[in-house]
């Protein structure tokens, strides 16, 4: 007698392999080297949390009650003057900010909870982060690649997934690129959902979000701005990540994850309006990633790489003009560890991820390494 999993009832079998199973081969080359392995392939935040931050932290530890899923006032309030402060984004009402458990878990169950389904479109970018496509499989939705409007052609997407500063690209969309966007949505009767969590890492030019009013006109309708604090707060390990604009698309998303018990810690709440509060640790941590950025990029450039696109986020999207998995073996060679390309689509054979994401000093030992 059977005791396993019916195949038929396997989620998983809807979904492509785990990408970064498919690179531990390399990872023990690359481990193998007499100076210890140096692993930029993933975004990892190694610096430690603010003192600020783990204070507020500690502070609500003796709280025993649950947390409501919606987020306290003041968590949504420090949300809506950041976005303010930081990125000019004005309108937002407190009561259209829902925290979640980390960007990744909405963005994987975000067509789910917006009650997309079977023959439904999900547009997500030709180079795409791949949780983008699992939340379209997910829904049993079908995923359309496509960066320029005209590759839809006369389809009804429900949904359109933009990432602007990109994940693994580091491009960043202009003001009028994501105005069409937005109109193309509302002609068509779509949601746009912008994963902004790299919106403060910009290093050339300038990087806006889907609810600035350069891009939205001030109106909020049908599009939903996703943020994160793992990245320039160091939070990767509390999960901690927000939602913000249709106050009605937001409000749907609040009904549906307090049925489902989706509800971010009462402790992590704290820490994120404190980090939200605060710009002095952010605009330190982005200053050691703008070191490090330096610093790889020189010397991936004299060792022969071509850097694309990197205008802003914590990689570096790089080519030696050869199979991505050539690449990934050279590198391993020298005991660096990147994401290749084909993680992302099939339109980008021929590049690396390099991450930004390691300590001063193992940045300093790929830069020998390199040169």
């Amino acid at each position: 007698m059977s005791t396993g999993v019916p195949t038929r009832g396997r989620v998983s079998s809807l979904l492509p392999d785990f990408p970064w199973d498919t690179i531990a081969a390399v990872k023990q080359k690359a481990a193998a080297h007499p100076g210890g392995l140096v692993d930029l392939s993933v975004g990892t935040p190694v610096d430690p949390v603010d003192p600020l931050i783990q204070a507020a932290l500690s502070s609500v530890a003796a709280v025993p009650g649950y947390p409501t899923t919606h987020g306290t006032p003041e968590l949504r309030a420090a949300a809506v003057a950041a976005l303010a402060r930081r990125f000019g984004i004005t309108g937002v009402d407190p009561a259209a900010v829902l925290p979640v458990i980390g960007t990744k878990e909405l963005i994987a169950g975000l067509p789910r909870l917006l009650g997309i389904g079977a023959d439904d479109l999900v547009v997500i970018p030709e180079i795409a982060y791949p949780t983008y496509e699992v939340g379209a499989l997910l829904a049993g939705a079908k995923p359309w690649r496509a960066d320029g409007l005209t590759q839809i052609g006369p389809q009804n997407p429900a949904l359109i997934f933009v990432n602007s500063p990109s994940n693994p690209t580091g491009k960043v969309l202009p003001v009028e690129h994501l105005r069409k966007v937005v109109a193309f949505a509302r002609e068509r009767g779509a949601i746009v959902a912008s994963d902004e969590c790299y919106l403060g890492l910009v290093w050339e030019g300038e990087a806006v979000s889907i609810l600035d009013p350069r891009v939205c006109d001030g109106d909020h309708t049908g599009l939903l701005a996703i943020h994160s604090l793992s990245k320039t707060s160091n939070l990767a390990g509390y999960r901690a990540g927000f939602v913000a604009g249709d106050p009605e698309l937001v409000a749907e998303l609040l009904e549906v994850r307090k049925h489902s018990g989706m509800m971010l810690p009462f402790p992590i709440q704290a820490a994120m309006t404190a980090a939200l509060a605060d710009d002095a640790h952010e605009a330190a941590q982005r200053e050691r990633y703008r070191a490090r950025r330096d610093t790889l990029r020189k010397a991936l450039e004299q060792a022969g790489f071509r850097i694309d696109f990197s205008e802003a986020g914590l990689y570096l999207w790089a080519t030696r003009g050869e199979a991505c998995r050539v690449t990934l073996d050279w590198l391993a060679d020298r005991g660096i560890l990147a994401a290749p390309g084909d993680f992302y689509g099939p339109r980008s054979p021929e590049h690396v991820r390099i991450a930004l994401t390691a300590t001063d000093e193992r940045i300093a030992e790929a830069a020998a390494r390199l040169s």
